[in-house]
């Protein structure tokens, strides 16, 4: 293994790590800051970052919490569908339709299954913002093969937009990132989360 792989799996490791911490505070604004910093150290440290293009280093940019953002839905069922999307590196990465949420002043989106790449559910959005203060090709609110998982029970996932944040493509050219497809597309500015 070489050590590029290594310290692969030591970002993986971090980033559950940090998702496992905020889920542990009470309060999703001590919860929010905590990923905050966390990320602004992985960003700024952390060879696996995706920082080709980084501006500065230092900083994430991000909207102020708005906890009007934080949503525990339901998991609702939805005809299934398979999209193939290209993965890099990965090959061809293959998305399995698994439900839906329905977020109140939001609208419907898709709910993913990564096939492969280590598997888990994955929830990208493109809203209003997309391409002019976030990046054109939207943002990730879950994606557990990566250890982004906020919370959920009893068939119930919690999606607070206020995690959302740009997928590595958006720094880095070396990634090819799986975009948000037509049913995880609204037509609401979502000013939470990452911005540009």
């Amino acid at each position: 293994m070489t050590s590029d792989r290594l310290t692969l799996v030591d970002w993986r490791v971090r980033v559950a790590d940090l998702y496992a911490r905020v889920r542990a505070q009470a309060d999703p604004l001590d919860g929010h800051r905590l990923w905050r910093e966390g990320r602004a150290e992985l960003f700024a440290h952390h060879p696996q970052s995706p920082t080709e293009r980084w501006e500065t280093r230092d900083s994430v940019p991000y909207w102020p919490y708005d906890p009007r953002w934080r949503f525990e839905v339901p998991l609702l069922d939805a005809e299934p569908a398979e999209l193939l999307a290209p993965g890099g590196d990965d090959g061809t990465v293959t998305l399995r339709r698994t439900g839906r949420v329905d977020l109140p002043g939001v609208g419907s989106l898709d709910v993913w299954w990564l096939d492969q790449y280590a598997g888990g559910v994955f929830v990208p959005l493109k809203d209003a913002t997309s391409g002019t203060t976030s990046y054109g090709g939207g943002r990730y609110l879950l994606d557990t093969a990566k250890g982004a998982w906020l919370g959920g029970e009893d068939g119930t996932v919690v999606l607070d937009l206020n995690f959302a944040y740009h997928p590595s493509c958006r720094y880095d050219p070396r990634w090819i990132c799986p975009l948000a497809p037509p049913g995880n597309t609204v037509d609401v500015a979502v000013e939470a989360g990452e911005r540009l």
